[in-house]
């Protein structure tokens, strides 16, 4: 699918002697959808903290867009300044499991905060940005309620709205459908499939593995810190699967939700 937007090379990470990140390599292009599944533990999220780099990494590489992440010199480790991170992960919008927003702010003015303090747009070029994308998440009628007043579901599509707002170059979403009740996750899912369909480059950590199935390009299996699987959809859910851990994982979920 061309050039990577996003390439990771060779990246380590540990908790004490705990390894996490065992030299995982990936790649993801732009316009393409990659989704990572795979037990719990297995280093999904530490992952995509890392590209984001809310999380360092001790050895490897993350580039996007052909710029190093988290570090201006890789060998020597040498940590970007706060200004130079702040300035790139705004190329990485994400959304959390958790909703993140800020309790005292409208929905509106959740959306509308970085592109004042980090885009630099008028608070009237701002606020038409917000009002553009709440109705793109269906939210117009909500711009002006509190994350309180509104439900789980509502309050994660304003979360993807904001990270969609600051027009990043790859979104990262981290399981954000697992702190929804279970008939609210298909209207978030909705918004991610029509943000997939109109060639937003996505790199997700998921559960949903019906939506993985549906809506990725690629698939990347992750179990014990590494990367054991990486292929389109068709051969990942193959019945002929060689990798054992793979299919014994797959099959466990099929058995589980009657995929």
């Amino acid at each position: 699918m061309g050039p990577p937007l996003l390439q990771i090379q060779n990246v380590q990470k540990s908790y004490g002697a705990t390894q996490v990140l065992r030299g995982v390599d990936l790649r993801v292009a732009k316009g393409e959808v990659v989704t990572v599944i795979g037990p719990s533990g297995g280093g999904k999220t530490t992952l995509l903290r890392c590209v984001n780099f809310l999380e360092s990494y001790d050895n490897g590489s993350i580039m996007i867009d052909g710029q190093e992440v988290g570090y201006r010199d890789v060998a020597a480790r040498k940590r970007r300044s706060e200004r130079d991170l702040a300035r790139m992960r705004a190329e990485t919008g994400m959304v959390f499991q958790l909703f993140n927003l800020f309790p005292h702010l409208s929905a509106a003015e959740n959306i509308m905060l970085g592109l004042t303090k980090v885009r630099k747009l008028s608070r009237r070029e701002a606020r038409d940005k917000a009002l553009h994308w709440l109705g793109r998440v269906g939210l117009t009628d909500k711009a002006d309620r509190l994350p309180s007043e509104l439900s789980g579901g509502q309050q994660q599509r304003v979360g993807i709205a904001r990270a969609v707002a600051m027009e990043p170059k790859i979104l990262l979403l981290d399981e954000i459908t697992s702190a929804l009740d279970p008939e609210l996750v298909g209207e978030v899912l909705d918004v991610v499939l029509s943000l997939a369909a109109e060639g937003m480059t996505m790199l997700v950590v998921t559960h949903e593995i019906g939506f993985a199935r549906d809506a990725s390009h690629r698939i990347v299996f992750m179990a014990g810190g590494a990367v054991g699987a990486d292929a389109p959809p068709r051969e990942i859910f193959a019945a002929d699967q060689p990798n054992e851990r793979l299919r014994g994982f797959l099959g466990r979920f099929t058995a589980a939700h009657r995929l």
